[in-house]
């Protein structure tokens, strides 16, 4: 039956198969319906990669989207204005897209001409601040919304205020099956006379499989002739970090129960045909997931409209489908309860008919046939109530655009530097100068830039190795006997003090708290979460102030994680308190600072108040953060407008002469990431503008004209002298670069995703 439709091209946007996931195999049978429904309807994909090289993608597929390349999303809404596209239906889950929490989608979305549908497969009730900037934005760009749970929907209402008009309820389509008896088909599968118990889709520790297995003992000893299949393979990503870990772990965890002989592992992933047989099968369905905050669920629903009973934990989606008798709830990570169930289920015969039934008829509203029209009713209302929002609001760049023409990522130098043990201090000209060997600050400044490289999605694999060798040099600076870090090391890996200096234990402390905060793998979080336990309550006796900076800009990023710390936060108040004391205690009417006089890595005083003041919710210590930083602005700005960083040669004491030479990369680097988070907080585009003129420093703006950068090697310049620029490119300053161009590369891709008005004051 092919019905007609207003609309005559639509592309859907997200993963596509052959990529291995849910979101893939939603947006292939939706296409399909859709397709099949609608013969004049014209329906084009555009597919997220998130591997190099893309995959073997069908012809349906026009476009493809590097999942970390914000540019590729901008040129993916060139293509679908060019081509006239009705219609853009994007599959939204904050895993696929790139940016901080997918907001590289926001650069596509917002370039676009016509309506946008998203339909969520997740909607969270606690989103983080990220989070919920991505969800607010889409609101304001989004025409109308699907979602496939009732739940979603009223999340979509209470937490993120979407007007219930113009939220769509669709259920998860599913393929046509007949209504069979299980055992026809299990001579297919070598287990006819058993009762078959079945879980497939993506394996992860989310999904509770050990729970099932736990209680598989039980259910054996009255019914010993069921076979458990478990079908799917590992999450692709999970793979990718961790190898195939966690699936030896199960099988080992059935070996362990003494069920393995009743326990079937098929690691493939299946075509929907071949899944047909795997549904077919089963006598019981398992979804024993972890936790509540799952709105959809494939695999449940595809089951289910199968006409198969299915017993669950009560995850949102599970509740509402399989309510009023249509299904069985248990508790989250109950064996005793799954096997108390089952064993019940197993025992009675026409109660299983009956659930049958039951879910069957219920599905029937479920097939995709259905699913298609209802998709295609909220498309064609989409198309004539278009977009609330005035899309010219816009229309024109406005900071982003100072960012076009800064620097590529360069790590040429970066890994020249690097050995095995580490990267070096310092260099002749390019050359890596081993006399000097290597230090904690550098590796902890290293180790920093590299998580950030890694969330921005820069050169994956060079990145993670770099990773691995900062993290390590990191470990083995902390010394179990005091708790601290030693900070120089010769070159033949021998050190050179016994405790490091106050400022290189809060810089490694700093390192620390980012892979906590922000690190994918979960053993780098492991390792730099127990490292920064054990060393973070010395920082209590700590006099130095930037140490004290250095330590809660380590804290804020480890409080990202895991936020009910109270040792972190703890401490994070006391060093607050502190640097606040210290700003009192020092400042007057022409000396809005915290000493009484200016040194070196300034910014960081001002920043790390800031950060402070905005996440504890204390307006008195960030507008001191801001005016501070606001005074350091003007004194390191020179009569023509261009920065200029206080001097190392002198620095600038209070009532004395300020040291114009020799100025250092730090100086920079600092000014701009602190500059950048005024920036953040207040959205004043004044901060943007600072941040932009100090790292401009590097680029030749400066006293002599002269850039630090060297383009050829991606290193910089240590600093500049009286007549000259420094030619050596050691550690410090080429991280500094680096570091200032990433932020400032972060920064671009907020800009160009979310790119919101700005005003001064706002």
């Amino acid at each position: 039956m092919h019905t007609k439709s207003q609309i005559r091209k639509i592309a859907f946007v997200g993963d596509y198969l052959p990529r291995k996931c849910g979101i893939a195999t939603f947006t292939k049978d939706l296409f399909d319906a859709v397709v099949s429904q609608y013969a004049d309807v014209q329906a084009s994909v555009v597919a997220i990669n998130d591997i190099e090289g893309g995959y073997a993608y069908p012809t349906e597929v026009r476009f493809e989207i590097q999942e970390q390349d914000v540019d590729s999303y901008q040129r993916a809404a060139d293509f679908l204005n060019i081509s006239n596209v009705d219609l853009v239906c994007v599959q939204h889950e904050f895993g696929i897209y790139g940016g901080a929490a997918g907001s590289h989608l926001l650069a596509m979305l917002r370039d676009l001409n016509m309506p946008i549908v998203p339909i969520f497969h997740t909607v969270l009730e606690q989103p983080n601040s990220d989070q919920r900037r991505v969800m607010q934005e889409l609101v304001q760009i989004a025409t109308r919304f699907s979602v496939m749970s009732k739940r979603a929907q009223s999340l979509l209402e209470k937490v993120y205020e979407v007007p219930g008009d113009r939220i769509d309820l669709i259920p998860h389509g599913i393929p046509d099956l007949p209504f069979t008896d299980s055992n026809f088909y299990k001579d297919q599968f070598g287990v006819e006379g058993k009762n078959v118990l079945l879980t497939f889709g993506l394996l992860s520790p989310n999904k509770g499989i050990e729970v099932v297995l736990d209680a598989l003992p039980e259910i054996l000893k009255d019914f010993p002739d069921t076979v458990y299949i478990i079908q799917g393979v590992t999450h692709p990503k999970l793979v990718r970090d961790h190898g195939e870990s966690y699936r030896l772990g199960l099988e080992r965890l059935a070996k362990d129960n003494g069920v393995e002989k009743h326990v079937i592992f098929y690691n493939r992933f299946v075509e929907l045909e071949e899944l047909k047989e795997f549904i077919a099968v089963t006598d019981i369905y398992i979804t024993p997931y972890l936790t509540e905050a799952q709105s959809t669920s494939g695999t449940l629903a595809y089951c289910f409209g199968s006409g198969k009973v299915v017993v669950s934990t009560p995850y949102w989606h599970a509740s509402e489908l399989l309510a009023e008798g249509r299904g069985v709830l248990v508790p989250f990570g109950d064996s005793k309860a799954i096997a108390r169930e089952v064993l019940a289920l197993l025992r009675d015969d026409p109660r299983r008919l009956r659930m049958r039934k039951n879910a069957y008829i219920e599905g029937r509203e479920m097939l995709w046939s259905n699913v298609a029209h209802r998709y295609m009713h909220c498309f064609e209302q989409a198309r004539t109530e278009r977009s609330p929002l005035n899309r010219k609001l816009f229309a024109t760049k406005t900071l982003d655009q100072q960012l076009n023409d800064i620097p590529e990522i360069k790590l040429d130098h970066l890994r020249r530097l690097t050995d095995s043990t580490g990267i070096l201090q310092h260099s002749l000209f390019t050359v890596p100068n081993y006399a000097h060997g290597y230090c904690t600050d550098d590796n902890a400044r290293a180790l920093i830039l590299t998580l950030l490289l890694e969330e921005l999605g820069h050169e994956h694999h060079v990145v993670r190795e770099l990773t691995t060798t900062y993290t390590a040099f990191v470990s083995y600076a902390f010394d179990p006997a005091t708790n601290r870090f030693k900070n120089f090391m010769s070159f033949d890996r021998t050190w050179l003090e016994e405790v490091g200096s106050e400022d290189s234990n809060g810089r490694a402390l700093w390192a620390l708290g980012v892979c906590v905060g922000r690190s994918p793998m979960s053993s780098l979080q492991a390792l730099a979460g127990q490292l920064f336990d054990k060393a973070l309550p010395q920082t209590s006796s700590f006099v130095a102030p930037r140490a004290w900076a250095f330590t809660l800009l380590g804290i804020h990023e480890y409080l990202r994680r895991l936020s009910g710390d109270r040792q972190a936060n703890r401490i994070r108040k006391l060093l607050t308190s502190r640097l606040m004391k210290a700003y009192q205690s020092a400042s007057g009417p022409d000396w809005s600072w915290f000493e009484d006089s200016l040194t070196y890595d300034n910014a960081r005083l001002p920043h790390a108040l800031i950060l402070s003041g905005r996440w504890t919710n204390q307006p008195k210590v960030l507008a001191v953060g801001l005016k501070a930083l606001e005074w350091l602005v003007e004194k390191q700005s020179a009569e023509t407008g261009y920065f200029q960083p206080i001097g190392s040669d002198g620095f600038y004491p209070r009532d004395g002469v300020r040291a114009r030479f020799d100025q250092q990369p730090i100086e920079a680097q600092a000014t701009v990431a602190a500059c950048l988070e005024a920036f953040q907080c207040t959205k004043d585009d004044l901060w943007f503008s600072h941040a932009f003129r100090a790292f401009e420093w590097f680029l030749g703006r400066n006293d002599l004209g002269t850039s630090l950068y060297d383009p050829h090697t991606g290193g910089c310049r240590d600093g500049l002298h009286v007549y000259r620029a420094n030619q050596n490119q050691g550690a410090e300053s080429t991280l500094a670069f680096l570091l200032s161009l990433t932020e400032m590369r972060m920064v671009q891709n907020m800009l160009t995703t979310f790119r919101e008005p700005v005003s001064r004051g706002e």
